[in-house]
């Protein structure tokens, strides 16, 4: 019986290996793709009028990351780059909350005094509710309670699907997570 590997397969093997060696280059990872604490990223400059980070497009803000001192990948250009530690390997999208300026404050201030005038239903978008609430004097009180309480567990919101604006009494926003600062290596 004949051995199944001829020279034939072992020249085809040995080419196979070599590219393999050769192309190596293409295997180095994306920045984008670094596992945490191989990069820290920069907090986004949050604008306090609206609670969204400065320069949102198309529900999207983008953070600077640098990679680790001696960590080598393809910045967002494509160069394969060693890093130091201080440029900038990669962007990181976030994610901006739609906000158009209904207050959480307003609402619930208005919910709670005007409630049975149908003021909370009108300044969130809904004008027929709004209207109904004002000819039935909140449905005797009743309907009025119960909006009460769903403004304030912020259950029904603005009509075209915004967030509130929400006082943080001057705190930053900041969504709790595991990023490179809490992230630990068991």
């Amino acid at each position: 019986m004949a051995p199944c590997w001829n020279p034939g397969f072992r020249f085809v093997g040995f080419f196979c290996i070599f590219l393999t060696c050769e192309t190596g280059a293409d295997f180095l990872i994306k920045c984008d793709e670094l596992r945490l604490g191989q990069y820290i990223c920069d907090d986004p400059e949050i604008n306090n009028m609206t609670q969204e980070p400065v320069g949102c497009t198309n529900s999207t803000a983008y953070a600077p990351c640098r990679p680790a001192p001696n960590i080598t990948c393809k910045d967002y250009n494509g160069n394969e780059t060693l890093f130091t530690g201080k440029e900038v390997g990669f962007y990181k999208p976030i994610t901006c909350r739609n906000v158009n300026g209904y207050s959480y404050k307003v609402a619930v201030a208005l919910s709670l005094f005007l409630g049975w005038l149908g003021a909370d239903r009108f300044y969130l978008g809904y004008p027929a509710l709004g209207l109904l609430k004002f000819c039935t004097v909140g449905f005797c009180g009743i309907g009025s309670l119960i909006d009460f309480i769903l403004i304030s567990m912020q259950i029904v919101g603005p009509s075209d699907g915004s967030s509130y604006i929400i006082d943080y009494y001057g705190a930053r926003l900041t969504r709790l997570s595991i990023n490179n600062e809490t992230f630990k290596k068991t």
